[in-house]
């Protein structure tokens, strides 16, 4: 997950959900943004590394040792870190989900150091805590994780303590008042590549180039394959609702993803985003009558928590909502964190490809 966050005091977590309808949570406009730092030659690390990220530049003597990942309610960047091997340069993880498109997450994410740190009322460490741990970098997924209103290191206080600072590249614009234009573009376009690039970036900065292509190179062939397979059969009309996050509703109703790494997700698995074109206001204001009357021919339901079942939930929406040919057919499947900005994407094209072109 990848949100946007508020600075309205009623539930952080709450208004920072919204956001991921806003900006689907990951596209390749951001590719200008990041391409002489995420780019991963082959060959070994150049030390000092130095390239600019969001507007500041950042100088690597050798690759980091001592890594605090922020929450910003986002597992994309600690999943990321998982998948290159590089959980030993942890030093604390403050990202978390309970559940996944990859089982064997949980318990991986579970299983790193925290550092005993709390967040405060924003959801995040505050800056006295990661002063206090003094790691050598600092990753938020979004700008605003190193915002000083809302309590946070700003990134000159981690500079002048000797601590380097990273954002995600595609998230530059995510709580950044004075972005750039461009960096505004790579913000709403975010995409599978997206995903793709983090883990990139990530294998210049610590010396693992190779790993870094090889897994990308691993995860592209996966979505390509689907993309292949699909690509001229007819597109059927994709919902993919998270009823436990029916607070960024203001009807209650199940958050419905749309844009950005959502449609491409979608498109990837042979299908089209029934709710494709609508503004970042569609998850907010969706009303009842316009859930009803969607052209829906496939459901993906999205786990928010471990609690709910996917099975269940699906059958409830189905209830809710016989009108729909998905509700019809009984034509459903069920991700967690596969469709946000994140290693996982692959995963998710493949499993809802599955329920868009069955036996194809």
């Amino acid at each position: 997950m990848n949100p946007c966050r508020s600075r309205r005091p009623l539930a952080l977590a709450v208004s920072a959900l919204v956001a991921l309808s806003a900006t689907g949570c990951g596209g390749s406009g951001e590719a200008a943004v990041v391409a002489t730092a995420a780019a991963a030659p082959a060959g070994s690390t150049s030390y000092p590394l130095s390239f600019d990220n969001c507007g500041m530049k950042v100088t690597f003597q050798k690759p980091p040792q001592r890594v605090l990942i922020l929450n910003g309610t986002s597992v994309g960047e600690v999943e990321s870190f998982i998948m290159l091997g590089l959980e030993q340069n942890i030093l604390a993880n403050a990202q978390s989900y309970g559940v996944s498109d990859d089982p064997s997450m949980i318990g991986k994410i579970k299983a790193l150091p925290t550092g005993g740190l709390t967040m405060n009322k924003n959801f995040d460490v505050p800056a006295e805590q990661v002063l206090k741990l003094k790691p050598d970098l600092v990753v938020s997924t979004w700008s605003g994780g190193f915002d000083a209103k809302t309590g946070f290191a700003t990134r000159e206080q981690l500079a002048a303590a000797g601590i380097t600072s990273l954002v995600n590249p595609v998230n530059c614009a995510m709580g950044k008042p004075e972005a750039t234009e461009q960096e505004k573009v790579a913000y709403r376009n975010q995409s599978i590549n997206s995903s793709l690039e983090f883990i990139g970036l990530l294998g210049r900065v610590f010396d693992v180039q190779r790993r870094a292509l090889d897994l990308i190179g691993e995860l592209r062939a996966r979505v390509e394959a689907v993309r292949t397979r699909v690509s001229n059969l007819p597109a059927k009309k994709v919902l993919i609702a998270y009823p436990g996050m029916a607070m960024m509703n203001a009807n209650g109703l199940p958050a419905v993803m749309t844009g950005g790494i959502y449609d491409d997700v979608i498109k990837a698995a042979g299908g089209v985003n029934a709710f494709a074109g609508q503004t970042a206001d569609a998850t907010r204001t969706l009303n009842k009558e316009q859930l009803a009357t969607a052209e829906v021919d496939v459901l993906v339901v999205g786990l928010f928590t471990p609690q709910e079942k996917g099975d269940a939930e699906a059958a409830k929406l189905f209830a809710a909502y016989p009108n729909w040919a998905a509700a019809k057919s009984k034509t459903y499947t069920v991700v967690s964190d596969g469709v946000y900005l994140g290693p996982l994407n692959a995963g998710a094209v493949e499993k809802i490809s599955k329920v868009v072109h069955p036996g194809d």
